[in-house]
């Protein structure tokens, strides 16, 4: 049975920008995958010479962005990128919703933090 997680990550950056990183294959190849390869909605994502292909689901600008894995066993399973931004502070955070084995969620959830760490780094936030 897969688990499903949600991690939450702040921002210094215009909720344009980062949409940008989460939204194109541009974007996406600077942080979450090697090579990022677009037909239509559909996303190859490339790393070290493996590629796996999901589907663009939803989306909606400046707001979220929800794939599906061609090869997903469960097509209740996703992962998506969610931009919120708390009307008091003013703060981006960006939400990923993902579905991993529980065996492996701290694993799933450092890979994560990589990729996360990757993002903030290339966007100076």
């Amino acid at each position: 049975m897969r688990k499903r997680i949600e991690l939450e990550y702040i921002f210094s950056s215009s909720v344009k920008v980062l949409y940008s990183r989460l939204s194109t294959p541009a974007g996406l190849a600077e942080w979450f995958a090697d090579d990022v390869i677009q037909k239509g909605n559909q996303f190859i994502f490339v790393w070290n010479k493996t590629e796996q292909s999901a589907t663009l689901v939803e989306a909606k600008p400046h707001s979220h962005v929800r794939f599906v894995w061609d090869d997903a066993e469960d097509e209740d399973e996703y992962f998506e990128f969610e931009i919120h931004v708390e009307p008091l502070t003013g703060d981006v955070a960006l939400i990923i919703t993902d579905f991993v084995d529980e065996d492996e969620e701290s694993d799933s959830i450092s890979v994560w933090d990589k990729q996360i760490e990757s993002l903030h780094r290339n966007l100076g936030a």
